[in-house]
């Protein structure tokens, strides 16, 4: 009598180890991205000589050189960033906007903007600032 052995192919590869991978790809990418909204225009923020640290959360309004504007990274035409800021509070329930202004921007592009706010009876306005690095 003679006995056959079956054909041995080689283990295939354990799903777990591409999971983890996956898993770990997901979590660098979760700490390395941006999670704030960013302008659809370059925004460089004036240098703060004090200040505190940013809070988090809130709406975004973003003012270009040029006075263009952006809510939450969406830009608007300048004469319904009121109405976009009020519907991004009312989805988010946010209380706090934050104006992050170029540097170059010229204050009569931003005053009224901060001003409205202040009407609007908007729970707090944080002006956007980089530390400095002295």
């Amino acid at each position: 009598m003679r006995l056959v052995r079956p054909d041995h192919r080689p283990a295939t590869e354990p799903i777990i180890a591409l999971i983890d991978v996956v898993f770990f790809l997901l979590v660098f990418f979760m700490l390395v991205a941006r999670l704030d909204a960013s302008a659809p225009f370059e925004v460089a923020p004036p240098l703060a000589l004090s200040g505190q640290d940013m809070p988090g959360g809130g709406v975004t309004l973003s003012v270009g050189r040029d006075g263009r504007l952006a809510v939450d990274g969406t830009a608007v035409p300048g004469e319904d960033w009121e109405r976009s800021v009020a519907a991004a509070m009312d989805r988010g329930q946010a209380t706090l906007i934050r104006v992050n202004a170029h540097r170059d921007t010229p204050l009569r592009h931003i005053l009224p903007l901060i001003e409205a706010l202040e009407r609007g009876g908007y729970g707090e306005v944080v002006l956007v600032v980089t530390p400095d690095a002295r």
